[in-house]
């Protein structure tokens, strides 16, 4: 593996179009890649396909790479080339979901909430058809589409000029912490449904214990102890 000031060194010459240096830094971080890559197989993709949109990403953070801030170029690297895979998967790919079911899919989880927080039990396929005036078949298509990969890109609301996860962002904190939080968010995406709506409801919605307990249909404890065990793991993935 190359050292710090090594990998460094050949960044600054790629930079000025040195393909040796690029040439080595993609030998070097080939394991990176490839382990980001594993990801997103049997989705649909070629993995020769996704393997030249992993170069793309990472052809970026090699371009786009900022030393000065004191990041590590792997810490850079898997949020951009994570960030390209799931755009060209978006845009082009098998999990591509139109935006009319996304909304709906956004108005649907919005009514279950509502009605299990008023009802203490969540509503059937048949009353979230007749309330949509839809067929039960197209509420769970929809209901399905919500558990497709999320991205920092798609919108968090319903509207078609809506703005995107990303900007929740705040770029005042600085360009690391950007880069902290981008990381987090690709973390988030891995998480099974239940804990990913946990987090979304708690951190991003500003929900209370005992608001996504009756949500959910469970204890507030029970929630406190998943959202702790949650945070443990973004925590341990975070630090890998």
């Amino acid at each position: 593996m190359l050292v710090q000031d090594e990998l460094l060194e050949n960044i600054r010459k790629a930079k000025q179009g040195d393909e040796s240096a690029k040439s080595v830094i993609f030998t070097e971080n080939a394991p990176l890649l490839k382990s980001i890559i594993r990801r997103f197989t049997g989705k649909g993709i070629e993995y020769d396909d996704l393997y030249q949109i992993a170069c793309i990403g990472f052809l970026k953070a090699i371009n786009n790479f900022d030393e000065s801030f004191g990041v590590k170029f792997s810490t850079y690297t898997v949020p951009m080339v994570i960030g390209e895979i799931k755009r060209y998967m978006r845009d082009n790919g098998a999990i591509k979901v139109s935006r009319t079911l996304k909304i709906l899919a956004n108005k649907i989880n919005k009514y279950i909430d509502g009605y299990q927080t008023e009802n203490n039990v969540p509503p059937s396929v048949e009353d979230i058809a007749k309330r949509f005036g839809i067929t039960e078949d197209e509420v769970v298509v929809a209901m399905d589409s919500a558990r497709m990969p999320v991205s920092i890109f798609d919108k968090f609301d319903d509207e078609e000029d809506g703005a995107e996860l990303i900007d929740k962002l705040s770029y005042a904190d600085g360009e690391e912490k950007i880069l902290d939080k981008i990381h987090i968010s690709n973390i988030i995406s891995r998480l099974d449904e239940r804990d990913r709506k946990i987090i979304i409801m708690r951190f991003f919605r500003d929900r209370t214990q005992t608001e996504i307990a009756e949500s959910l249909g469970v204890s507030q404890v029970q929630v406190s102890r998943l959202e702790n065990r949650i945070i443990d793991r973004i925590r341990k993935e975070y630090d890998e």
